[in-house]
């Protein structure tokens, strides 16, 4: 009996991709917060799980090489971000201060999201070892 590793570790690598990829939208937001007219870009990681979530469960994959990805299309939770400070004059909306406490915040849930991925691939190796691991 083959042990399907792919349903197991799907969701939790598509998190793991999520985060990164708010990480990068977070550090674009801190790279351009002395450039004018900039806008601070969000990531709604809760609609983007969902979605990665479903795709799961309903079982879509790419079958043909003309087909679209459906994985990449989380990309779609990348939108601008609502400022909570007035304007400056130059028209950018990058609080710094907040995208240093959500970089924190989000290098934080990476970290547990890899170390909850280490700790199930101890038990299969405790599994697959017989328990003498």
């Amino acid at each position: 009996m083959a042990i399907g590793f792919d349903k197991g570790f799907e969701l939790h690598a598509q998190g793991m991709l999520l985060r990164g990829q708010r990480a990068e939208v977070i550090a674009s937001n801190i790279a351009n917060a002395d450039t004018p007219g900039y806008k601070a870009k969000g990531m709604d990681f809760q609609k983007a799980m969902q979605q990665a979530n479903q795709q799961q469960q309903t079982g879509m994959s790419r079958t043909h090489a003309k087909h679209f990805d459906v994985r990449t299309e989380l990309n779609n939770h990348v939108d601008f971000r609502i400022p909570d400070q007035p304007d400056t004059g130059d028209g950018n909306t990058v609080d710094v201060q907040v995208e240093r406490n959500l970089y924190l915040e989000n290098s934080l849930e990476y970290q547990a999201g890899v170390q909850f991925l280490n700790g199930k691939i101890k038990a299969l190796k405790n599994v697959i070892s017989g328990g003498k691991a």
